[in-house]
């Protein structure tokens, strides 16, 4: 490997403030803050909006979109029933 060439890849902890969760890990990112951590040394702290604690998908809080009610919802909003659709299809033929 040529030196000088790659960043820097140091041991950083990602924090998500929202869900009290730190997790370490390796990155080339790095920050002016620092956090103890609990094996008693000190790293540089990056602060994360989400993460795999606080992320919908992962806690299982996703909601799931009714696809079918958004086309009725869409259907009564615009005055376009699956009849008058059909109608239309039938006589463009």
């Amino acid at each position: 490997m040529k030196k000088d060439l790659h960043p820097d890849y140091h041991p950083v902890v990602f924090r998500d403030a929202s869900a009290d969760f730190a997790f370490l890990t390796r990155s080339t990112a790095t920050s002016a803050k620092t956090v103890a951590w609990t094996d008693g040394r000190t790293y540089p702290v990056i602060d994360v909006e989400i993460s795999s604690a606080s992320h919908p998908f992962y806690t299982g809080t996703a909601r799931v979109v009714d696809t079918a009610g958004r086309v009725e919802k869409f259907r009564r909003r615009y005055g376009r029933t699956g009849a008058t659709t059909a109608a239309a299809d039938e006589e463009s033929r």
